[in-house]
C-alpha cells in the first residue's frame, strides 16, 4: 500500500510509520521540514496523494504547549482545521482516491464527564476541547462523499519514549508523585502498541467509519493510575498535586486535561473483534518499563 501520513514525525505517527515500513509499505511523510527521502513537504501535498491507498492525518499543534490564552486557543484550532481542510482539498483533486481516510481527534470530544462510561455513541460536550475536536471531525468528515472516513478519539497513549507518560513518571522518579486533584477523574488510556495496531486494523477492516475510539477496555481512575505507575516504578505514590496548584499553573488547561476526565469505551473495536494486547494498565505499565 501507499500510505500518506501528516504529522508522521510526531510521537504517533512516528510508530504508526515504522510499523507499516517493517511490513514493506510504502510510506510517505508530509512534513514542514522534510529531510530524508520518505518526506515531503506540505507544499507536494497535492502530488503525493495521488494514487494513495490511505491517508492518515495527524497534524495540529500540540496542546500542552503554554497556557491556553486566547492566542494559543485560536492556534491549536486553526493548525487542525487547515491542515485537515488542505488533505480533503488535495484528496478531492486526485484521479484516483485513496479507499480510507483516517483524521485524527480526541477523546476530549465527550467534554467534562463524571463516572458513566461513554462510547462512540454518547454527544458531544461543551468545553474548549470538545469544540475543537467537534470543528476538527466536521472537518474531516467533508470527505466522506469520496472515501471512507475514521475519526480517530485517542485517549492518553502510553509508551516510555515520548507523550505524556514520561512527564508523568518524572515525580514519582524523585519520590514525589501522587495523585492529581481528587484522584476520582477517569483517565482512558491506551498502549502505543495497541493504538498502532488499532489505526491499522481500522485501514484493514472497510467495515469501520465514522468516530472510533483508541482507548483499552479497562479505564481507570487517576489515584488507581497513579497508584499503578507507583508501583510499577517502585516508588511511593504520598504526594498528591491540589487542584489549586495546577490550576494556578495551567490555567484552563488543568481542567481540562488533568482534572476532568471521561470513562470512554472502545465499544466499537470491541464488537468489531479487535484485541488488544494490552487490556490492563499494570501489564501495559511493566511492558513500557521492563
Amino acid at each position: 500500500m501507499k500510505v500518506v501520513i501528516t504529522g508522521g514525525t510526531g510521537f504517533l505517527g512516528s510508530a504508526l510509520a515504522s510499523s507499516l515500513r517493517i511490513d514493506g509499505h510504502q510510506i510517505i511523510i508530509i512534513t514542514r521540514h522534510p529531510h530524508v527521502h520518505d518526506q515531503a513537504p506540505w507544499t507536494d501535498l497535492p502530488i503525493v496523494v495521488e494514487g494513495a491507498d490511505v491517508v492518515v492525518n495527524l497534524a495540529g499543534d500540540p496542546l500542552e504547549t503554554g497556557r491556553w490564552t486566547k492566542a494559543r486557543k485560536t492556534s491549536i484550532l486553526e493548525s487542525r482545521l487547515k491542515a485537515t481542510e488542505a488533505v480533503v482539498t488535495a484528496m478531492s483533486k486526485t484521479s484516483q482516491r485513496p479507499g480510507v481516510f483516517l483524521n485524527a481527534s480526541a477523546i476530549g470530544y465527550y467534554g467534562v464527564r463524571g463516572t458513566g462510561a461513554v462510547t462512540e455513541e454518547s454527544p458531544a460536550g461543551s468545553d474548549f476541547l470538545a469544540s475543537v475536536c467537534v470543528a476538527w471531525e466536521g472537518a474531516a468528515m467533508a470527505a466522506a462523499w469520496m472515501t471512507r472516513v475514521v475519526l480517530l478519539r485517542s485517549g492518553l497513549v502510553l509508551d516510555g519514549a515520548g507523550g505524556a507518560l514520561p512527564k508523568l513518571a518524572l515525580p514519582f522518579r524523585f519520590f514525589a508523585g501522587g495523585r492529581v486533584g481528587s484522584g476520582d477523574q477517569y483517565w482512558s488510556w491506551i498502549h502505543r502498541d495497541d493504538w498502532v495496531r488499532m489505526v491499522r486494523w481500522a485501514v484493514e477492516n472497510a467495515s469501520i467509519k465514522g468516530p472510533l475510539n483508541l482507548t483499552a477496555p479497562g479505564p481507570v481512575t487517576n489515584r488507581e493510575f497513579t497508584d499503578a505507575l507507583a508501583s510499577t516504578l517502585h516508588r511511593p505514590a504520598l504526594a498528591p498535586a491540589p487542584a489549586f496548584a495546577l490550576k494556578l499553573m495551567l490555567g484552563e488547561m488543568a481542567e481540562a486535561m488533568i482534572l476532568n476526565g471521561q470513562r470512554v469505551l472502545p465499544d466499537k473495536a470491541e464488537r468489531g473483534g479487535f484485541e488488544f494486547r494490552y487490556p490492563d494498565l499494570d501489564a501495559a505499565l511493566r511492558h513500557v518499563y521492563q
